[in-house]
């Protein structure tokens, strides 16, 4: 049997860990979500092709966000291709949604577009400890990431880094920009 591919993999196993987590049965989360137990069961196997409120609904059930399910495990930097997305649409309506990170209760967030030009790079100091940076870059290509660990973005690129060690911004094409989240824990 072949492995599902992202973000179905995720989807699957994240099921499978909270509703074990909760301590209820397959029948009884469908029962508690609205779903045919054979709809969960494709699900928890990677097979089936959720919606965003079937995923709502789930997440309602196990009493966990919506982001709990559909988000991988995060690595200290982690990079999403804009092409390497994965969207989630809706049964009735012309919408689809891509989730790049989820927030805490106990995170303070600061929003920021940032404007560069080729030259020189600007090399940033360590930030308050627990610091973690949110990247988008909207137009042009950027290298960013923690000293050592640089990774170069076009647009609709993503990458999250640690904002309590030094890191750098490059602009390599005239006209970068990206909208910065800054999140302090």
């Amino acid at each position: 049997m072949s492995q599902p591919a992202p973000p179905l993999a995720t989807i699957a196993a994240a099921l499978r860990r909270e509703r074990e987590r909760v301590g209820i049965s397959l029948a009884e989360l469908a029962r508690r979500a609205g779903l045919a137990k054979s709809t969960l069961s494709q699900l928890e196997n990677g097979t089936g092709n959720p919606s965003i409120e079937t995923l709502w609904s789930l997440g309602v059930a196990l009493g966990v966000p919506f982001s709990r399910l559909v988000e991988p495990p995060v690595p200290v930097v982690r990079v999403i291709r804009a092409a390497e997305t994965p969207r989630l649409r809706a049964d009735h309506a012309d919408f689809a949604a891509s989730l790049l990170a989820a927030g805490s209760s106990h995170t303070r967030r600061d929003l920021y577009v940032m404007e560069l030009e080729p030259g020189q790079p600007r090399e940033a100091e360590a930030h308050i400890p627990g610091s973690v940076e949110h990247v988008v870059v909207a137009a042009g290509r950027l290298r960013t990431g923690p000293r050592g660990e640089f990774v170069d973005l076009g647009p609709g690129d993503y990458v999250a880094f640690p904002g309590d060690i030094p890191h750098h911004y490059e602009a390599l094409e005239p006209g970068t920009w990206a909208v910065l989240v800054m999140e302090h824990r």
